[in-house]
């Protein structure tokens, strides 16, 4: 049994098979996942699992360099923001990149996989961009 937090053994195996500079995204429930993009699809209903709890446990198995958001959810402040910008003052999300919804739903288009959680509140997406550790 693995010592992690991360028990989705699909989650795990993309995050094991990443390499420098490819990209995963995280959204809420109503985030659309681009054709051709792998979706990982954790929703059981509205909050379970929220979007913070995903973004935390993923964060235990995988070097993040940098982050993508959308400027509306910095304007909307959904509630996982406090926990995104904890996570980012603690150095785990790395260099923050601000664009539209709209951007970041194109490059979710590049993105390796597409993990849905069951959160509620709008504009809680993230793409996270791997980094190496080494």
């Amino acid at each position: 049994m693995k010592k992690t937090p991360l028990l989705n053994s699909a989650l795990s195996r993309v995050i094991a098979s990443l390499g420098h500079g490819d990209v995963i995204a995280i959204g809420d429930a109503g985030m659309p996942v681009p054709p051709g993009v792998e979706c990982i699809d954790l929703a059981v209903t509205h909050g379970v699992p929220d979007f913070a709890t995903t973004l935390r446990v993923i964060l235990s198995e995988m070097n993040v360099e940098s982050h993508v958001l959308a400027e509306e959810t910095v304007a909307q402040q959904p509630p996982a923001l406090a926990e995104i910008q904890r996570l980012s003052a603690a150095g785990e999300l790395g260099k923050r990149q601000l664009v539209t919804h709209e951007e970041l739903k194109a490059l979710c288009k590049k993105a390796r996989v597409q993990v849905r959680t069951g959160e509620c509140h709008p504009y809680t997406n993230i793409a996270l961009i791997a980094g190496v550790t080494f």
